[in-house]
Formats: C-alpha cells, structure tokens, sequence
C-alpha cells in the first residue's frame, strides 16, 4: 500500500529518535541505519491507517528488529579480531539523541556502551528504553510482549550489571578539559612520570583495529603500562608514522558525550580516542581505529568546522 504525504512525513519526524535508540542498542551508527531502513520498510507495507498509535508502533518493529541483529552480533563478536568497541559519534551528530539528563548522557557514552555488551538483548532494550528514553515499563512490555513486572526485574538486573562496572564519579567540563590538556602535554614529553600522574592506579587502555590496522589484542592495564603506551603512540617513531600515513592532526574534541582525541591524517579520521575522567585522575583510553566504524566520524569531520589541531606529530623523514 503506497504511503500518503502526511504517512511519510509521520515516519520521517521519528527517524532522529528512532536512529538514537537503534544506535545505543547496537553501538553502530551502520547499524542504526540499516535497521531504520527496514522499519520504513515495515511501515511501507503496514495498513498504517489502523495503526492507532504511530509511535508505539515503529518503536516496537524498530526495537524487535534491533533485538534479532543483537542475537546474531554476539555469535559475530566471538570471532572479532582483538576488542570490539562501539563506532564512535562526534559532537553534534544527530544520533547522538537526546542529552537533557545525566542518564540520557551516561547511555550514550563508550563506557557504557561497552558494558552493556554484557548484557542480553532484553536487558539491553529495557534499559536503553527506561534509562535514556523514559518509557514507562508498561509501554516498554507491550514492545517486547512481556509483562511490566518482568520489564521491571530486566531493568533492575540491567543497572546492577553497569553499576558494577561503573564506580567512578565524573568530573565537571571545565575540569575535564584542563586535565585533557595536561594530558596531552604530559603525553608529548616523551616522559611516562607526568602521564603516571595523571591517571588512575587502576587505569585502561584499549583498542579496537579490528583486524584492519594494527591493535593490541588485551588491554594494557595498570597506570604504568598505560603511559609506557600512550608514550610511544604521541611520539611516535617513523615506523609509526608510515603505518597511519605521515603526519597527523590531534583535536581536542568530544565522542558519545566525553573528551576525546580525534587523530586526522590528511582529512580522515584514523582513530577517535575516548577519556573516561574521573576525579581521581584518567581512568581509561578507549581508542576507535578500525576504518570501517570511522566512515561516518569522517563525514562528520569533513562537514564542521574544527578549528586548529592541539598538536602535530611529526612526519617521517
């Protein structure tokens, strides 16, 4: 049945909060738009003048497609090559959704993205639902056909899996900037005691290449070994430097609502490293450098004015 003017436009109003619920489900902005896509797809074959409440409607095909692409990535993340990370969102970018309250910040943000790959699909929707888009759990069991007290025990298991892996407090922009900027000084010294200092005792440093540019496959842990890394990735050796293409660019920017480095090589976006800033120092590097989940960033990159790198590094000789 072909769609009317108003139909269209009905799905076309719902798109920005459709995509950010698709985004925090999957962690893939890719993603997001492909399961988009088949929910118009749905709409389009819909008998949409029975359908009483729109909303309602596409949220529910949208959640229950996301929840089958949720089932069969874990069978893909078992055989990723090194960490996965989700694909990262600058500032500004559409998907990002709704910000107005801490919770709806916190969903969004790497840290949790990546704890909630701990989670089942159901616990999963439940809590991106509830937490950044304040559905009532009556409205989020009638989109996962359950009741509202088992929409209740999901959502409670949900926040004690992220609390556990959450037990820091952030600290404030402002702060938050200052210490990104020490950061980098410190990084660019070419000594690892100012970046010991900065960082928690306990701090982490991960990557996700993907397979497609070279990453370590665990974590470096502990303040130590993290900065001996961070040394020698901010000043780099011409080895390096060969490997990402010459000289790169280093913003102080922001990703999924945090400080972050974004390194640019000749207009594209080869890595957006993620800062988890708490007030007892840098607890965790979550650096993004695998291409394919780089596309978009570069668009975005491509499109806003970004003003002047915060540092350079230098070019092979």
């Amino acid at each position: 049945m072909a769609l009317t003017g108003d139909q269209v436009d009905l799905f076309e109003a719902s798109m920005p909060r459709l995509k950010a619920i698709a985004y925090r489900l999957l962690g893939s902005a890719e993603g997001a738009e492909d399961v988009v896509q088949d929910t118009f797809l749905r709409w389009q074959a819909a008998d949409v003048e029975r359908i009483e409440v729109p909303e309602a409607w596409l949220t529910k095909v949208l959640t229950n497609l996301c929840l089958n692409e949720l089932t069969s990535a874990r069978a893909r993340r078992e055989t990723y090559t090194g960490q996965w990370l989700p694909e990262p969102l600058l500032a500004g970018d559409p998907m990002l959704g709704p910000a107005e309250t801490a919770e709806q910040r916190e969903s969004v943000s790497f840290a949790v993205l990546t704890l909630m790959e701990r989670l089942s699909p159901d616990e999963r929707a439940v809590y991106v639902l509830r937490e950044a888009f304040g559905h009532p759990h009556r409205k989020i069991a009638e989109i996962l056909d359950t009741t509202e007290s088992a929409s209740q025990q999901l959502f409670h298991r949900a926040k004690k899996h992220i609390a556990a892996g959450r037990t820091r407090t952030e600290v404030d922009a402002a702060a938050a900037r200052r210490i990104v900027e020490e950061f980098l000084a410190a990084a660019v010294s070419g000594r690892t005691e100012p970046l010991v200092r900065l960082l928690t005792a306990d701090a982490v440093a991960i990557g996700d290449g993907g397979g497609k540019v070279p990453a370590r496959a665990k974590p470096f842990t502990g303040a130590a070994a993290v900065a001996t890394f961070l040394r020698s990735l901010f000043v780099p050796n011409r080895a390096a430097l060969g490997l990402i293409g010459g000289s790169a660019e280093i913003h102080l920017s922001s990703a999924n609502g945090l400080p972050a480095l974004v390194a640019v090589v000749r207009g594209r976006v080869i890595g957006v490293m993620c800062l988890e800033i708490t007030e007892g120092g840098i607890a965790a590097f979550r650096n993004q450098a695998n291409p394919d989940k780089l596309e978009r960033a570069t668009r975005r990159w491509a499109a806003t004015d970004h003003g002047e790198p915060a540092i350079r590094l230098g070019r092979a000789e």
